[in-house]
Formats: structure tokens, C-alpha cells, sequence
């Protein structure tokens, strides 16, 4: 059977939830509420973290420190979370991850001190790895069983997930609300919500995770492909998170933007991500995964060099934005990828791409404050043209669908 009929004939299959109103809605529409609402509250800590460092008066290199506890929380997880995602499934993952992770996300903010916001930062990340991956597994099998090419929409939700979150952090500087505050509103109010989405996500069938199971317990060394994935979805995934942890404090310091003016860096980057994942589906059927994925390499090169090189912050956030179209589409791009290849179960494959996307995410930005704190904030970010260019290179391993295939779905969907 051809890849199209298997694809038309599982478009087909009856999966679906009631929304809060009791109303019928796609599964892939509750995939991606769920997407939506994940990082609301972490989007509201990201602009406080300027706050934080000036309560406890950290240096840069201090707080380099203490945001090491993310990336260890969280690479320290995953390959136990990818196993227990394995054996109970994406929905599970999400709903028993949500109540963790919202429970934990404000503590980092009521941190008295570089050491416990280290350890607070590290619990975040053990919550953090195991929704995420959750939700990456649940998104797959989503697009496996409708038939829709759903991914890349399903993480711009995301990032206009953080972006509201980030929004409502500027919000709360803006109002003069204390950060610890603002992120534990902001949880208690997104819990009853991500809880409801969650438990409506249907039960799929047994055969979604039977593949799962099968994964074999000895080691198999990772295909060239799955590396070649794995070191481009880490230089855009690092550049994600040096904009997410240093982008106000970077318009603070060099550019000397005041108030709830810095944070507007990473909630016009976060925009624009949003704004590049709705469209990338369509993109990606139109022109194919390699040829989007080079363009919006060189731009995110380009829009490093501006903010780089931009002396006042508006053009800072020209470059910002520009960045965040160029790192918009990677990381779906690459799980679809990781999850075409056959040499390992689809679960093993996104899980080994769930940790290094991670592993860029929240490694990087502590190594840039380090350098930040040596050289300058603005050399400190100049880092981020060396993976960058290395996530070019490595395009050529997201081999595409055939592109009728993906452009046939896209035409046929209705969102």
C-alpha cells in the first residue's frame, strides 16, 4: 500500500475530543491547545530573570551558574523520561508532566539565594523533560493516526504559548508585581485549563504504542542521519534559548533599554517563530524540508549579525526578529525527520532528538554568560554564529516527504 493510501485512509479514522465547551473538535486541535498552554508560565519567568539576578546581585558568570540547573534537571531526565513515555504513552506523559511542571515553575523565582535557585532550576528541568517529550511523542502519533501534517503548527502554538507567557511577564514589570508573584498567578491560573485539554486527549489505540514496546534494550549506535539531525536541531535550539535567557539582559546592559522595554527582545523573537511554524507546513509542501531549512538558516545568520552589530534597540529588535524566523521551523522540521527514519522505533528517535534539542536549549545560554562575563555580553552571543552555520550545513539531512504527498495534505486540511 502506498504511503498517500495509508495516509488517506488514517485521515479518515474517527479521533476526536470534546473541547471545554462539549463541542466536537480534532484531535490535532487539542495537540495543539495543549502546545499553547505548556509554556505560558515559563514565558512569564523569562523576562523576570533580569529581576532575579538583581535581587540576589548576581555577576554574570554567577548567574551562568545557577542556570546550569535547568539543562542538569533536564538531561539527567530525559533518557528515564523517554523510557516512561515509552511504556505509558504521550497523553499520560502530558497530564501527570503538566501537574509537575506547573507545580514547580514559580520556585525558581522565590530562590534566596545563586545555590537554590541552582537546585529550583533543576527540579524545573526534571518537570520540563518529561512534558515536553510527551507532547513531541503525542504530536507524532497524532500526525500518524489523522493523516495531518500538524508539527510545525503544533510548535508555533508553542511559541505563541511563550510568547503570551513572555508578555505577561513584561506586563507584571510594567504594573511593578513581584516576579515570584506573577509566575505562580500565572500557573494557577494555566493548571485547571492544561488539565481539562489533557485528560479530553482520546486513549489511542494499542497499536500506536505497540512500536514503543518493541525497542530493543541493548545499544544501538545513532545513524549518521539521526546525528546529522541531532547536531542541527542543537544549533538552533541553542540559539532559542541564549535569545530566551539573555535577550533582556543583553538590551539592558549593551543597548541601555529601560523597563519593560527590555523584554520586548525575546517577545518580538518569540512572534516570529510563532509566525514562521503556522506557515512552515504549507512551506515545507510548497518547496520541500531542505530548502526551507537552508533559507531560514541564512536568516537567522543574518539577524544574529544585526543584533550583534545594531547600535540602538530598535534595530536590535529588527535582528531579534529576523533570528526568530530563522530558527522557527527547525526543530519540527527535524522530529518529522528523526521520525521518518527506520532504523530505531519512532519513540527512541525523537527521544535521542528531544535530548539534544534540549541539550542546546539550556546548555548554551549558561556557556554564553561565562563568555559574557570574561569578554562582554555581545562576544558572549557572537558564539552563536559558529552553531548556527553548523545547523546550515547540516540541512541536507532533513530528507523531505515526497512533496506531492505533503502538498496533497496540506490542500485536503482544514484547521
Amino acid at each position: 500500500m502506498s504511503s498517500r493510501k495509508i495516509f488517506a485512509g488514517n485521515r479518515r479514522r474517527a479521533f476526536a475530543a470534546q473541547d471545554l465547551e462539549g463541542r466536537t473538535v480534532p484531535l490535532q486541535r487539542l495537540v495543539m491547545l495543549i502546545f499553547f498552554l505548556q509554556p505560558i508560565a515559563f514565558g512569564a519567568w523569562l523576562p523576570r530573570i533580569p529581576d532575579i539576578q538583581a535581587k540576589l546581585e548576581l555577576g554574570t558568570a554567577d548567574l551562568a551558574v545557577a542556570l546550569l540547573g535547568l539543562p542538569i534537571g533536564t538531561l539527567i531526565t530525559l533518557p528515564f523520561a523517554g523510557r516512561l513515555v515509552s511504556r505509558i504513552g504521550g497523553r499520560m506523559a502530558i497530564i501527570y508532566g503538566f501537574i509537575f511542571f506547573l507545580a514547580v515553575v514559580s520556585l525558581p523565582a522565590f530562590a534566596p539565594s545563586a545555590m537554590l535557585l541552582f537546585f529550583a532550576l533543576i527540579v524545573v528541568g526534571v518537570a520540563l523533560s518529561t512534558v515536553e517529550l510527551g507532547m513531541n511523542v503525542e504530536a507524532d502519533v497524532t500526525e500518524k493516526a489523522t493523516g495531518l501534517i500538524i508539527m510545525s503548527r503544533c510548535h508555533g502554538f508553542w511559541s505563541f504559548g511563550i510568547m503570551a507567557g513572555s508578555l505577561i511577564g513584561v506586563g507584571a514589570i510594567a504594573i511593578g508585581l513581584s516576579p515570584h508573584w506573577s509566575i505562580l498567578i500565572t500557573a494557577i491560573v494555566i493548571l485547571p485549563v492544561a488539565l481539562i485539554a489533557s485528560l479530553r486527549l482520546p486513549k489511542l489505540p494499542e497499536s500506536h504504542h505497540a512500536e514503543n514496546s518493541q525497542a530493543k534494550t541493548g545499544f544501538k549506535p545513532p545513524s549518521l542521519a539521526l546525528l546529522g539531525i541531532c547536531a542541527f536541531v542543537f544549533g538552533v535550539t541553542m540559539t532559542e534559548g541564549a535569545i530566551a535567557d539573555w535577550s533582556a539582559i543583553y538590551l539592558r546592559d549593551v543597548m541601555h533599554a529601560e523597563g519593560a522595554q527590555t523584554g520586548l527582545g525575546y517577545s518580538v523573537f518569540a512572534f516570529m517563530v510563532a509566525a514562521g511554524r503556522f506557515s512552515g507546513d504549507y512551506m515545507k509542501g510548497r518547496f520541500g524540508a531542505v530548502a526551507i531549512a537552508r533559507g531560514c538558516g541564512i536568516a537567522s545568520l543574518a539577524g544574529m549579525l544585526v543584533v550583534l552589530l545594531a547600535p540602538a534597540t530598535p534595530l536590535a529588535l529588527i535582528g531579534f526578529a529576523a533570528v526568530g524566523v530563522g530558527v522557527s521551523v527547525g526543530f519540527p522540521l527535524a522530529v518529522t525527520a528523526v521520525a521518518s527514519l527506520t532504523d530505531r522505533p519512532p519513540a527512541s528517535s525523537v527521544a535521542t532528538l528531544s535530548f539534544a534539542a534540549l541539550s542546546g536549549f539550556l546548555i548554551g545560554p549558561p556557556i554564553i554568560g561565562f563568555l559574557g562575563e570574561l569578554l562582554g555580553l555581545r562576544v558572549g552571543l557572537a558564539v552563536l554564529l559558529i552553531p548556527l552555520f553548523v545547523s546550515l550545513l547540516c540541512t541536507r539531512f532533513l530528507i523531505p516527504m515526497q512533496k506531492d504527498m505533503v502538498a496533497d495534505l496540506v490542500e485536503r486540511e482544514a484547521v
